[in-house]
């Protein structure tokens, strides 16, 4: 018996051996002929493919509330007051420019949680840009984010966190600027090196310094209600706007003041492969924002109070 292809024939020929390896052999060695070839062949050929690498579903509600209230419950919150009322010369602007930043940054984030539900992946501006104006724009979004913004505003936030720390260590005089430096610096490494490690531990080490400064404003919260409750009325609020300064200048510094503070609300836009359900994004950015929003107008009057 002669056969075209002889070398798929053993001295006692299996037929359907040579059937099987025919195919296989015209489907690996010429794939310019596997449109040809029959539909099985073919669909085995795709099933074999890897699967596409996909990120582990880990952040629930309380890890996505705890991720924005971390970063925008911040220096912000705490070192900005004192500098808007001092731009914008009244307590009743202040306290009007910070309801105006929340409600801005309320307005923003739900129109980033509306973005993160539709597209339903993780990067935030870089991914959104990239869908809508291409690869050039989002690059040029995605190399200034993290050469020039975001390590900016993490060695502001590092150098603040290192300056209020070591102030106890040194009651007459101003911490030196090398430990300040050496301080922020160690706190930036061991901030990187857990979220090296996987989502769940940066979530854990997010969860309990969230908890933390929740915790120092509901302090700050009581000290002001037990005031109150005391009778102090020292602080009078019969001159709320006097002394407001209307030029664009004061107006402008005390705005990106209290946006500062404000900023973070779309973290969550960044890890949106990561999230369990995409209602968490809704429910974890309306929360925030809105109970970061009353903490901060509290403790905002509380401080022009305190001016007056």
């Amino acid at each position: 018996m002669k056969h075209s292809f002889p070398h798929f024939v053993n001295e006692t020929p299996n037929f359907s051996y040579v059937q099987l390896s025919l195919v296989d052999y015209v489907g690996r060695q010429l794939p310019l002929l596997t449109p040809f070839l029959p539909f099985s062949t073919m669909a085995t050929e795709k099933d074999s493919s890897p699967d596409k690498l996909k990120l582990k579903t880990e952040v629930g509600l309380l890890g996505g509330v705890s991720l924005i209230a971390g970063v925008m419950v911040g220096s912000g919150i705490f070192m900005s007051p004192q500098y808007v009322l001092i731009y914008i010369g009244s307590p009743g602007a202040s306290l009007l420019i910070w309801a105006a930043s929340g409600l801005l940054a309320m307005l923003a984030s739900l129109c980033y949680a509306e973005l993160g539900t539709v597209i339903r992946e993780s990067g935030g501006e870089y991914i959104y840009i990239l869908h809508t104006s291409g690869n050039i724009m989002a690059f040029i979004c995605a190399f200034t984010n993290n050469i020039v913004l975001r390590p900016t505003s993490m060695i502001a936030v590092a150098l603040i966190f290192a300056q209020n720390a070591l102030t106890p260590f040194y009651d007459d005089c101003q911490p030196p600027n090398g430990a300040v430096k050496c301080l922020a610096a160690l706190g930036i490494m061991v901030l990187t090196v857990v979220n090296c490690f996987n989502v769940r531990s940066s979530i854990t080490v997010t969860v309990l310094f969230t908890a933390m400064k929740v915790l120092a404003l509901i302090i700050i919260m009581t000290g002001g209600v037990v005031l109150l409750i005391q009778g102090d009325t020292s602080n009078s609020l019969q001159n709320f706007f006097e002394g407001t300064k209307l030029s664009i200048r004061p107006v402008g510094i005390a705005f990106y003041q209290c946006l500062w503070s404000y900023d973070g609300w779309n973290t969550l836009n960044h890890i949106t492969e990561e999230i369990n359900h995409p209602e968490v994004i809704m429910s974890s950015i309306f929360s925030t924002v809105t109970i970061v929003l009353h903490k901060t107008i509290y403790i905002n009057k509380k401080t022009s109070s305190t001016y007056l």
